[in-house]
């Protein structure tokens, strides 16, 4: 796995840092001439650690943790539409079939919807709701890609024993 301080930056990440520089300054923790010397060597950084070494002894700004909280949101509402996606799926397919067969009687692909998406909506409800837990929602969308990845190795250590 490559090593994150060793991952090249775009001109935006200058940007970001060149900006919460600015920050630091005019919360005092910088002097114009150090904030000057830093900025400098953050438009010539070619990579991750060389932005970092720039605020290892500066707190992070506000702004920085705005960005790192929006940056964080949006992973997860990414994730959240991933793992609707499946759920989706399956109750479109379920629709069609009961359609296909005449959509009479009772609408029983309601309960399909009702069970693939709850999870989906659950997740969107913590992310989004009014007493956001972005800690929750990550920790279950890591315990269900653990058991994914369980129930996969499972599928190929099986796979691997059957006679050939």
């Amino acid at each position: 796995m490559t090593d994150p301080a060793s991952l090249r930056v775009a001109d935006a990440d200058r940007e970001a840092l060149a900006e919460e520089l600015r920050e630091h300054m005019l919360a005092g923790r910088l002097s114009p001439a150090e904030f000057e010397e830093r900025v400098d060597l953050a438009y010539k950084a070619t990579t991750r650690g060389d932005l970092d070494a720039l605020k290892t002894d500066l707190p992070m700004s506000p702004a920085a943790v705005q960005r790192s909280l929006a940056q964080r949101r949006a992973r997860l509402r990414r994730r959240l539409l991933q793992e609707a996606g499946g759920g989706a799926s399956v109750s479109a397919v379920c629709v069609g079939i009961w359609a296909a067969a005449g959509a009479d009687g009772a609408f029983w692909p309601g309960w399909v919807i009702a069970f693939t998406l709850l999870p989906a909506l659950r997740g969107a409800w913590r992310l989004f709701g009014p007493a956001p837990d972005e800690e929750a929602v990550e920790a279950h969308l890591e315990r269900r890609r653990a058991r994914r990845l369980a129930h996969e190795r499972r599928r190929a250590r099986r796979h691997r024993e059957l006679p050939r």
